[in-house]
């Protein structure tokens, strides 16, 4: 029975934290727009992908052993 008297006042921190977080990022803007997002995928992006690992195009062989 003593245990609730701890459990109910952290539950309480808890519940407070959530509720200040929430309105944190209502204020921040964070809900303010919910469409545009999921449709900036289906976007044509005109440019290039980057390389992959940072390279710019040019072709490494890394292993000594591969060109024999």
């Amino acid at each position: 029975m003593s245990i609730l008297l701890m459990l109910i006042p952290i539950s309480l921190i808890l519940l407070a934290a959530a509720v200040a977080a929430f309105v944190w990022a209502v204020r921040r803007g964070q809900f303010d727009d919910l469409d545009t997002p999921p449709l900036d995928i289906l976007d044509s992006d005109d440019r290039p992908a980057p390389p992959p690992h940072g390279r710019t195009g040019k072709q490494h062989n890394d292993d000594p052993q591969a060109g024999n």
